[in-house]
């Protein structure tokens, strides 16, 4: 099975924090399929687009769209929880 590269990674937090870049479809796939929390519609919806990129050799693009909706729908997206880091440390300090 063709692992499919991203035209860009995808950085998530896994586990308990740690950092991981989804580089390819395969890859996002996986983290998908071994998704333990939440899965939801979210989850439904990039876990079809993955499959049908790695199957039916459909848009690659598509599935990383779809995978980036997901994370930042479950809070793992890198950017949007460093950001969202910042900010609350930012809120904090202020207050202080």
């Amino acid at each position: 099975m063709n692992a499919k590269r991203f035209t860009e990674p995808v950085a998530i937090f896994v586990g308990l924090g740690f950092p991981r870049e989804i580089e390819t479809v395969l890859d996002a796939y996986e983290v998908l399929n071994e998704w333990s929390g939440s899965r939801g519609p979210w989850h439904n919806m990039a876990l079809t687009r993955c499959r049908a990129a790695l199957i039916k050799d459909e848009d690659v693009e598509a599935a990383r769209i779809a995978f980036v909706a997901f994370a930042r729908a479950r809070g793992i997206l890198a950017a949007d929880a460093l950001t969202a880091s910042v900010e609350r440390a930012a809120r904090e300090w202020l207050e202080n």
